[in-house]
């Protein structure tokens, strides 16, 4: 793909969840926003006012719905879903907190934990390997869209990570050296040929933030 403009993209991981504050693996599950993620929404879309996009774009989930309706409200125009932008599916993980899923489930933690690239949860649940398919096909369908233009996109903190390793060239079983707080702006750039990271984790606008791991 040839561009004479770069296309950039700005990610932000939705608001805080209840279970967010819970260190709970979420997933697919249709967990909503709490009362402090209503507003770090709302501070995250008041930080954007100054910013020209050309299109939102959310996962279907609704906690990612939630925090993309309040930037749309600021930025006049509403989210197109994109059900490929969903968090990773954590198979019968979903609902346990870290804690809960390691003692239940050792084996499956170590792997999970030591980001084996070809390791699916039981229950439906996705490898990383194909997770990042997943994460690639759709950013690189909005880039393709809004080529040399820039768009919002707001989703979850599996996919972030993913998006950053793509940017910054890391692999997927390597440790995360970065962080991934809730409702923090992100910014990567594809200039037709490869990615590049430009900013991460900018919470300025935030009183605090949750990583999207737990501090252990």
């Amino acid at each position: 793909m040839e561009m004479t403009t770069p296309t950039r993209l700005c990610l932000v991981r939705h608001g805080e969840t209840a279970w967010n504050a819970e260190r709970r693996l979420q997933g697919h599950l249709d967990v909503p926003l709490n009362e402090i993620g209503h507003i770090q929404a709302e501070a995250t879309a008041a930080s954007l006012a100054g910013h020209r996009f050309t299109a939102l774009y959310c996962s279907d989930l609704r906690r990612a719905q939630q925090t993309a309706a309040a930037a749309g409200r600021t930025l006049g125009f509403e989210a197109t879903l994109e059900p490929e932008l969903r968090e990773r599916h954590y198979g019968v993980f979903q609902g346990l907190t870290y804690d809960e899923a390691r003692e239940r489930f050792p084996q499956d933690y170590a792997r999970f934990h030591a980001r084996d690239p070809d390791f699916a949860f039981c229950g439906d649940g996705e490898s990383l390997r194909a997770f990042a398919a997943r994460v690639h096909r759709a950013l690189e369908r909005i880039v393709v869209r809004h080529a040399g233009r820039q768009a919002l996109v707001v989703t979850h903190g599996g996919v972030l990570d993913i998006a950053h390793r793509l940017a910054a060239g890391k692999a997927l079983d390597a440790p995360r050296d970065f962080t991934i707080p809730n409702a923090a702006l992100n910014w990567i750039e594809f200039d037709g040929r490869r990615w590049h990271l430009l900013a991460w984790a900018d919470q300025a606008h935030l009183a605090a933030a949750r990583d999207e791991l737990p501090n252990t």
